[in-house]
């Protein structure tokens, strides 16, 4: 097993009364990608959200459990959550680029959070947008309004602002569930990428890019986790009944 980036011990999450996730323990590996998959409502995507503290603004929801991102518990109380995020970057399933210029869009995670002098700034843009492979489609139009752009090109904008601010994870939650399959195809070729700098963690529905892309899988059911392994033998050889009906199809 590959040396970890995030280390989850027991994780539980309560929403009010309602148990969501149950006694999740995952450790998911450094400078690989990892996909979460299971069926809708297995909580997947409220996994992923816990990992860089997206719950604290449900005041109805409750962790139990460890977090370690590099040994350090980031559900402590004296966490700080505005550098947690910075480290923690997250791509969502719809893609939201702010209602501002391409430029601005990269430019703002790096002047809200003091990362480069102004002088740096137009560097720093271009090569986010380089490593997200957007760079030649908009570079004579950064002035243009980032919701001109495809669907494609605004999910690969919102991961150049991601990775703008230089994080260590990225968590993506279904980044390729809205896109056509040519989009599709950039962004899985994007992620593998990514892989050479960053931790990635991805929930998808689809099976098959989890196959294509990721290196280690783990199967969610029912707010548990059921498997973890790397891909080739989860979906190959798993060792649960439940992950191997799964990943066959019989339901899902």
């Amino acid at each position: 097993m590959d040396h970890s980036k995030i280390d989850i011990q027991h994780l539980n999450l309560f929403f009010a009364d309602k148990q969501v996730l149950k006694n999740i323990s995952l450790r998911i590996p450094a400078g690989k990608i990892t996909a979460l998959i299971g069926p809708s409502g297995c909580g997947k995507s409220t996994l992923l959200r816990s990992l860089n503290r997206m719950h604290d603004l449900s005041p109805q929801a409750r962790l139990t459990g460890k977090v370690m991102l590099d040994n350090v518990n980031i559900l402590h109380g004296n966490t700080n959550v505005v550098n947690l995020r910075r480290k923690v970057g997250m791509v969502f399933q719809k893609p939201n680029p702010f209602p501002k210029s391409i430029f601005d869009n990269i430019a703002y995670g790096l002047k809200i959070n003091d990362l480069c002098s102004k002088q740096e700034l137009p560097e720093r843009v271009e090569s986010s947008l380089r490593d997200s492979f957007l760079w030649e489609e908009v570079k004579d139009d950064l002035d243009k309004s980032a919701l001109e752009l495809s669907g494609g090109q605004q999910q690969r904008l919102c991961i150049a602002r991601a990775i703008a601010v230089a994080p260590e994870v990225i968590l993506m939650d279904e980044p390729c569930s809205a896109l056509d399959p040519i989009s599709t195809a950039k962004v899985e070729e994007l992620m593998l990428r990514l892989r050479e700098k960053y931790t990635l963690l991805i929930v998808t529905h689809n099976m098959q890019q989890a196959q294509r892309v990721a290196d280690y899988t783990a199967f969610m059911y029912l707010g548990e986790l059921i498997e973890f392994g790397e891909t080739e033998q989860v979906f190959g050889a798993p060792g649960q009944e439940l992950t191997r009906n799964y990943v066959e199809g019989h339901f899902g």
